[in-house]
């Protein structure tokens, strides 16, 4: 199955609802969507200086911005507001639950552009806002496996149809792990630093077992078997136990998968009957835990022989 890349977007009526805000303007635009998560207070351009204008971003007005336009005269207000106004800006939004000079509203009325309002204080507003949008529309992507939640680690379980992710998912719920999500996983990189992977909400919870169908792992197993999203920390690939392919021994060779222009650590697991998968993944997750400590045994190995020659 081929990855799949969402292009994510937000209402400004879920926008408002999640944040508590109120439309001054513009309500009938609430369905009109914000695909960017950059932010702008627009001072400079206020003041006639309209060369970076960015009309895709939301737009905050504080009180500084609010008390420059009081102190302006009506005739250059209006000026002002008509020419901000005719850039089309996606949202304007106040804070501070200020009540603008009556002219900003009326025409942004006749402009068709959305006036929201905060009780928030600006500063705090901002930083409530640019997290909440860097997380919403962060990039996503859906790709195809089974994520489980080993201590605390996000292991991502990728190979052929049949190999038995599922099982093995099944396995480690059983000796107290967590599922997140089954064959469809959606992937969101908030600031391009990091993964996280969730299970679309259609298909949260459920996990199809070959020889059984569709089963629900939280009703089955109750709410401590599963989690909603975790971070994405390793990758194991696994593959059918081929006599004649080498398989590292050692653990000195790092590899990685390039997932949304994030390196995340990769191995390849050999499946063949009575491998206790799920305690190899268990000791893979642990071994991870300490790589990212700066521990690795295989050098630490290495080196007490080598100081013993």
């Amino acid at each position: 199955m081929q990855e799949k890349k969402i292009e994510p977007a937000l209402s400004l009526a879920e926008i408002a609802r999640d944040l508590k805000l109120e439309f001054l303007a513009g309500s009938k635009y609430r369905e009109n969507l914000i695909t960017v998560s950059d932010l702008k207070r627009p001072g400079l351009e206020l003041t006639g200086f309209w060369k970076h204008f960015v009309p895709e971003r939301i737009h905050l007005l504080g009180r500084t911005e609010i008390s420059y336009l009081e102190e302006l005269s009506r005739e250059t207000r209006e000026r002002r507001l008509n020419k901000f106004y005719s850039f089309n800006p996606a949202a304007v939004i106040i804070t501070r639950g200020i009540d603008p000079p009556a002219s900003l509203i009326e025409l942004a009325e006749q402009a068709g552009i959305p006036v929201l309002r905060s009780e928030v204080s600006t500063t705090k507003f901002i930083s409530l806002l640019s997290g909440y949008l860097e997380d919403k529309l962060a990039p996503r992507k859906i790709i195809h496996g089974v994520l489980v939640d080993i201590y605390g680690m996000g292991v991502l379980l990728k190979g052929k149809s049949g190999i038995g992710k599922s099982e093995t998912a099944i396995a480690l719920v059983k000796r107290g792990h967590r599922m997140v999500a089954d064959d469809v996983i959606e992937v969101k990189s908030p600031g391009g630093q990091k993964l996280i992977g969730s299970a679309p909400e259609a298909t949260r919870y459920f996990l199809e077992m070959r020889g059984i169908g569709i089963i629900n792992v939280k009703t089955l197993f109750g709410a401590g078997a599963v989690r909603d999203s975790i971070s994405l920390d390793l990758v194991v690939r696994l593959e059918t136990w081929q006599e004649d392919q080498k398989y590292e021994r050692l653990g000195l060779q790092k590899e990685t998968e390039n997932i949304m222009n994030v390196r995340v650590p990769r191995l390849l697991m050999p499946v063949r009957p009575g491998r206790n998968l799920a305690l190899v993944l268990e000791v893979a997750a642990m071994n991870h835990r300490l790589n990212s400590m700066d521990y690795n045994a295989a050098e630490n190995l290495l080196e007490r022989i080598n100081n013993r020659r």
